[in-house]
């Protein structure tokens, strides 16, 4: 039996960082997301999921810099509105930790990329819905994805780094079914 969880977004966060000048990390969050996992009798090593992420939802802290992230020079929001992840493989490597492999699509460019996730626990709440919490890590090279902008510093360096980390804390949850009235 096939089960659908839907994304709590008021309960879940999707956030990266990447380091700013070669010495401090910079972080910020996609604000507007929406995703579902689908898994068949009980088996989290059937999970797949899909999720979409509004380009133009992302916040750093600062105006100017997310104007920037969101220009052609980054993800030309205007052009490509959506990124989306759709997983193809979840292996299980301990007690409740999976690497869920999938697919990552920037500006139509797509990739597979590999995440490590933890299920941080299950409960029914009191609305009778099956609420399940996971935190994902990854990392990325965004070049993979052609977000090549950078500048050169005149100490050695550059602006931005390569690597793009990826942490994502995700309430997931499957609605109790309602009884039928006669």
């Amino acid at each position: 039996m096939t089960q659908t969880y839907s994304i709590d977004p008021n309960h879940s966060r999707l956030e990266f960082s990447a380091k700013h000048l070669m010495v401090t990390t910079v972080r910020g969050q996609f604000q507007d997301f929406t995703g579902s996992v689908e898994l068949t009798d009980d088996d989290p090593a059937s999970a797949r999921g899909r999720f979409a992420i509004k380009t133009a939802s992302l916040w750093t802290g600062s105006e100017d810099r997310d104007k920037h992230l969101r220009s052609d020079d980054f993800f030309g929001v205007e052009k490509y509105p959506e990124m989306t992840f759709q997983s193809t493989e979840v292996q299980k490597t301990g007690e409740n930790s999976y690497t869920v492999v999938g697919d990552l699509t920037i500006r139509e460019t797509t990739r597979p990329i590999t995440l490590d996730v933890e299920v941080e626990g299950q409960i029914v709440d009191p609305w009778g819905n099956e609420r399940v919490g996971l935190s994902a890590r990854g990392r990325l090279n965004r070049k993979d994805w052609n977000l090549n902008w950078n500048m050169a510093l005149e100490t050695g360096g550059v602006l931005v780094s390569d690597n793009i980390n990826i942490t994502a804390e995700v309430a997931i949850v499957r609605k109790a079914e309602v009884a039928a009235t006669a």
